[in-house]
């Protein structure tokens, strides 16, 4: 196996471990392994191009998510962003050790690290890249869950925050994605 295998291999071995699961055609995954996979496959079929810094910061981006969880932190917006900026510097770190054992150099693994952490997200390409592929799997995976569980004016706030973290290219994927008509509306609405 090449040293970008040996390291996608040991996230998801990582991201098996985890106890949150998600039901996909009546059987159970590893919330996080399916994830990193569906976040793999973003990236794949969308920028089949992409470096190995950015195919293992895509991977790696939930990276024992369980680890931290929400309700270790004060509650509302600012503890919300709190765990996800925490959340965001322990996925990075996570993934630079695992490059480092891997034969990765310093730089290589910083680099990725970097990216995790979403720095420079609109001068970087490949952190606007991961931003973006995140994005696209929210709108394909999760957004119906989300959807159903929430009232029409915050999903719409949601969807107008996903958008403006997107790039152009990322909405003009987003705007190809075939989403079920009740989503589709939403999406419209927001974006009216």
């Amino acid at each position: 196996m090449t040293q970008l295998q040996n390291v996608l291999l040991a996230i998801d071995t990582i991201n098996t471990a985890d106890i949150n699961t998600t039901l996909v055609d009546g059987i159970s995954h590893p919330k996080e392994l399916l994830y990193g996979q569906y976040m793999s496959a973003c990236l794949e079929k969308y920028w089949p191009n992409a470096s190995e810094h950015l195919q293992i910061a895509v991977r790696a981006q939930h990276v024992k998510r369980w680890h931290l969880k929400r309700a270790d932190f004060a509650d509302g917006k600012k503890g919300y962003l709190t765990w996800r900026k925490e959340l965001g510097i322990f996925h990075a770190a996570t993934a630079k050790s695992l490059m480092l054992d891997h034969g990765y150099s310093e730089v290589a693994a910083e680099t990725t690290a970097a990216i995790i952490r979403k720095e420079d997200l609109k001068s970087n390409s490949e952190s606007q890249t991961l931003e973006d592929v995140a994005c696209l799997v929210f709108l394909q995976y999760y957004f119906d869950d989300f959807a159903a569980k929430h009232k029409e004016e915050k999903i719409i706030r949601i969807v107008q925050l996903t958008w403006r973290k997107m790039s152009d290219q990322g909405h003009e994927i987003a705007l190809s994605l075939t989403l079920p008509p009740h989503l589709a509306k939403l999406v419209g609405k927001a974006l009216a």
